[in-house]
């Protein structure tokens, strides 16, 4: 059994959804389960073109805070269970994760909290990344195979910025975001795109303030983790830098079970 999944963050989902781009790529995608991130939206001011989608489950976990975050995911096969959030109340007022139940495998659809100007949310990105691969790990000791996808807002190495000097001490490229990258690595889990493509100048983000896409002056920081046990069933992982409607672009990942 072949699956398509897609993550992407729109950048506003009511914003989007006003641009005939995202609905040519919406309604021509081959994509089994689609994932957005930073939908902004709560579920009654989702546009009702999106919020009941023919032949589609649509799952959704909102911020508390209106008009902030968020995470969508619209799925073929109906998910055997849908969780929301981490389990923990301190980390979950944000609606940054979405956890579905597959047959063959458990999808995380996460929208990575920003550290902020000055690093001021740090110490909550931390603590929200290491409780998530504490439960990551955990599923994995029971035998669960894992797909984690989203805006990670982390770009891992040099080659994932378009100017890896000019980038240091920024959020998103601080030392302690790119090494829980690194321990969630260890830990056992594959950035699917390096599988593919170990090449320079592949991003997914591009800043709207410099006209930074027009350069390809970007980061990558969306991402599709599995874990290590299933990297043989991955067939593709891609950027689909082609295209537009946000300053992300969406990435794509093809599992055979």
């Amino acid at each position: 059994m072949s699956v398509k999944l897609v993550s992407w963050n729109v950048n506003g989902i009511r914003a989007v959804s006003k641009k005939d781009e995202f609905w040519d790529w919406f309604y021509n995608t081959d994509a089994d389960i689609i994932n957005f991130q930073e939908m902004r939206a709560s579920s009654s001011d989702i546009p009702s073109k999106l919020s009941d989608v023919d032949g589609f489950h649509s799952h959704f976990n909102e911020a508390d805070k209106k008009g902030y975050s968020g995470v969508g995911t619209f799925s073929k096969e109906k998910p055997v269970e849908v969780i929301k959030g981490l389990g923990n109340s301190k980390l979950d007022s944000e609606g940054r994760v979405l956890r579905l139940k597959y047959p063959n495998f458990t999808l995380f659809n996460i929208y990575f909290p920003n550290s902020g100007m000055n690093a001021k949310r740090l110490d909550f990105k931390v603590e929200f990344c290491n409780t998530l691969l504490d439960l990551l790990l955990d599923l994995k000791n029971q035998g669960e195979n894992l797909v984690i996808t989203g805006d990670y807002n982390i770009a891992h190495h040099p080659i994932d910025v378009y100017n890896p000097k000019n980038c240091e001490g920024k959020s998103g490229y601080l030392p302690e975001e790119r090494a829980w990258l690194d321990e969630m690595e260890k830990a056992g889990f594959v950035d699917t795109f390096r599988m593919f493509d170990e090449g320079e100048n592949n991003f997914t983000w591009w800043s709207y303030r410099t006209r930074a896409r027009d350069r390809n002056a970007g980061w990558r920081l969306d991402y599709f983790y599995v874990n290590e046990e299933i990297k043989n069933k991955v067939k593709s992982a891609k950027i689909l830098n082609d295209i537009f409607g946000s300053d992300h672009c969406p990435i794509s990942l093809e599992l055979d079970f």
